[in-house]
């Protein structure tokens, strides 16, 4: 992997807040995908509202106006009895928990894939009871003439895979939760498999032992998910020993489903490769030993969240060249260039 000398690409400070009063903290993990002659990323935008004074403490609330998704600030005095502000990441208000800060899915586009252009609002705003605390980590995957975007909603009621569509990124249909919860990190395969159309996910049960890993589903007409079949796992004592999950939607190689996900330990996220059947892609055929990629550069070692690289799009050119669209530290976008060659080159045969 080649970073750019010039990551990253996208700080914080280049995105307009959504409304008056509100701040941007995080502008990361971004879907990408080539539409017509340009290259679009859907970030998750990050944002907290600020308090007026020292003596206040705020909260996002995501609503409805008019039909319309909108989000709201909540200020609550510190002294107030029914106020519990000791935890930064959230607010408790009378026995009910807020989180600090709400995701939003933001455009960005590129001609030239490193240079820029952020819209100036949000693509989508949470939506519904299932989005009440937010919406993160998209990824895009192009179905025909569809753009699916598989995105995870965060409310009261757990973590969701959710799904929208378009065709022209200017209007969108909400498909609604997809996958029961708790569940994440989905990637949807470009097309049909053999078994139908297929979607990689994390589903975690915290029971019997079980652990965070990589499952598949099969689905007959992108609305019905199931056939779900378990993929790889963590692998104790190495790199990714506490998780994995889905990254970049995968993409079809001379060798098979060729899949980019993350990994994680107690020490940092890094970024991995499986290789999947063409055929029957719940099997694995082959799988990276080591981390294709590691936080290393200052920006992927501190921020937000310090030493994690968490990619959720690429662009996979014809002639083979890859660019990888990462978020560094759980607050900045980063790109870096590979080719397919050079990674097929790094998976091992299982």
């Amino acid at each position: 992997m080649r970073r750019y000398e010039q990551n990253p690409i996208i700080r914080p400070a280049d995105v307009p807040p959504s409304a008056p009063g509100m701040e941007v903290i995080g502008a990361f993990n971004a879907a990408a995908t080539r539409f017509g002659d340009e290259i679009l990323l859907l970030l998750r935008v990050a944002e907290r509202p600020v308090p007026s004074g020292p003596d206040t403490v705020c909260f996002p609330v995501a609503d409805e106006v008019d039909g319309q998704p909108v989000l709201r600030r909540v200020e609550l005095r510190r002294d107030d009895p029914d106020v519990d502000a000791s935890d930064p990441r959230a607010v408790v208000y009378k026995g009910r928990t807020y989180l600090s800060s709400i995701s939003h899915l933001r455009l960005a586009r590129s001609k030239d894939g490193f240079h820029f252009t952020i819209d100036p609002q949000p693509t989508l705003l949470p939506s519904g009871p299932y989005e009440r605390y937010g919406i993160e980590d998209p990824r895009i995957t192009k179905i025909g003439d569809t753009y699916w975007i598989a995105y995870t909603s965060v409310s009261d009621f757990g973590i969701t895979a959710s799904l929208a569509s378009t065709q022209d990124f200017r209007s969108f249909t909400r498909h609604g939760v997809i996958l029961h919860p708790e569940n994440k990190d989905v990637a949807l395969f470009p097309g049909k498999t053999k078994h139908g159309y297929a979607l990689l996910h994390r589903p975690y049960t915290r029971s019997l032992g079980s652990t965070p890993d990589i499952w598949l589903a099969y689905s007959p007409d992108m609305v019905h998910f199931g056939n779900h079949r378990h993929v790889a796992g963590v692998r104790p004592g190495s790199w990714e020993s506490i998780r994995i999950g889905a990254g970049t939607p995968p993409v079809l190689t001379e060798k098979g489903w060729l899949e980019l996900y993350h990994g994680a330990d107690d020490k940092a996220y890094c970024l991995g490769l499986l290789l999947l059947d063409t055929d029957e892609p719940h099997i694995v055929r082959g799988r990276s030993r080591e981390p294709v990629m590691r936080p290393e550069a200052p920006y992927e070692k501190a921020g937000f969240y310090g030493n994690v690289v968490f990619t959720c799009g690429w662009v996979v050119e014809e002639d083979g060249r890859v660019l990888i669209y990462y978020g560094v530290s759980d607050e900045a976008t980063a790109v870096a260039e590979t080719t397919i060659d050079e990674l097929l080159a790094q998976v091992e045969p299982v």
